[in-house]
């Protein structure tokens, strides 16, 4: 189960990674702008708060990926605390952005957590 668990974990921090990636550098490129359905001028307009999220998507991706290389009970206890503040992130997304973040971002976290949770 632990296999299992932290493949979760780098998938989750993996998608992390992505979402970064999409909203600091490529926000305002078609593959930014196809993402969230943006046209250029609005893509121009939040892409300052675009990048910010996107850090603290990096914040998360980091988080998650130390939880894995540190040794327990600290590797252990990152892996819970990034994947609560993923799964409270995806929630709150999903009440006040887009449903959609639930099942993109909580949903990942949730079933990661689980798995952290059950292998330790």
């Amino acid at each position: 189960m632990e296999i299992v668990a932290n493949v979760l974990v780098g998938l989750v921090a993996a998608l992390h990674g992505y979402i970064l990636v999409m909203e600091m550098f490529l926000w305002q490129k078609k593959p930014g702008m196809g993402f969230h359905g943006f046209d250029a001028e609005l893509a121009k307009r939040t892409a300052p708060m675009a990048a910010n999220q996107g850090l603290y998507n990096g914040f998360l991706a980091a988080g998650l990926v130390w939880g894995l290389v540190a040794d327990d009970p600290t590797g252990f206890r990152a892996q819970v605390f990034f994947l609560s503040c993923v799964i409270v992130a995806g929630v709150y997304g999903a009440v006040t952005a887009n449903r959609r973040i639930l099942v993109a971002q909580a949903l990942p976290g949730a079933l990661a957590l689980a798995a952290v949770l059950i292998a330790q």
